[in-house]
């Protein structure tokens, strides 16, 4: 993957950087039960509360649904139809058409192409897209989309160009390096699909300017130290000073930076072989 850049025609355009989306392939058209549409907490909770700041408006996006299991076409082979471009997530996702006549949308791991076969299966081999078991992949293998839990869907390394590396499988356990450098000990019988995911450029697109965070669902954010002492505890002084105290705060007057906020006698803290590095 690659990004874009486009010619300086105007001050917002000299700066910003898009997705090179020349390498998506999309000829087959979209099932209706796999496109949703979802409304925007605008970063409110049940109640109607805020309880992330910044969030609101962006443009109208339908959310696709994809297939983080698979458990239920188990030695089923399925065909590649599509590689396409998903407006809720960072990685491209990919439609395929099974044996059995039924279609799912999956993550496209780098290297997967229209045309290609992907199974999940004990016996699959060791190939992008294909999903096995951890203790059936080799030592040393790139894998996405990991279970934590047996069954229950992946839920490790799913944004663009993530994966994680298996260190070693033993005593019913596996070990993963993941992509926060962490070390955790997972079950030998939980899921993950071979590869790195694609679209690992992700990160190197420029925003540019502030009307394309807006259409993105970011308002804007407005820095403590310029407020009055009333709207923030960095707020108030003349000119430009330090924020005046020993430590950043949060508006509402609690630590800002370095707070840990794991629970100390959390349940998977057992499983935690390192921590990630600072």
């Amino acid at each position: 993957m690659a990004v874009k850049l486009y010619k300086p025609t105007s001050a917002g355009r000299r700066i910003h950087s898009v997705t090179d989306y020349s390498v998506l392939n999309k000829k087959h058209k979209t099932p209706k039960g796999l496109i949703v549409s979802k409304a925007k907490p605008a970063g409110r909770n049940n109640s109607g509360k805020i309880t992330v700041r910044h969030q609101g408006g962006g443009a109208i996006r339908k959310s696709r649904i994809v297939d983080f299991s698979r458990a239920d076409k188990k030695d089923i082979p399925a065909k590649v139809l599509t590689v396409e471009y998903d407006p809720t997530r960072t990685a491209f996702i990919s439609l395929l058409s099974y044996k059995d006549g039924s279609k799912r949308f999956i993550l496209t791991p780098q290297g997967l192409k229209v045309g290609d076969k992907v199974m999940y299966g004990e016996n699959a081999e060791i190939l992008p897209g294909n999903r096995l078991q951890l203790k059936n992949i080799p030592v040393g293998s790139f894998v996405h989309d990991i279970e934590l839990i047996p069954g229950q869907g992946g839920k490790i390394a799913r944004s663009a160009g993530n994966y994680a590396l298996l260190q070693t499988v033993e005593a019913g356990y596996s070990l993963l390096k993941m992509p926060s450098g962490e070390i955790r000990k997972v079950r030998e019988t939980c899921l993950a699909t071979i590869g790195q995911l694609a679209n690992q450029d992700w990160m190197n697109v420029r925003i540019g300017k502030a009307g394309r965070m807006r259409h993105m669902g970011w308002r804007p954010t407005v820095r403590g130290k310029v407020m009055n002492p009333v709207d923030h505890p960095h707020g108030g002084g003349e000119g430009h000073n330090p924020i005046g105290m020993k430590y950043p705060k949060t508006p509402w007057g609690k630590h800002a930076l370095g707070v840990k906020t794991r629970l100390k006698k959390k349940y998977s803290n057992n499983f935690i072989i390192k921590r990630r590095s600072k």
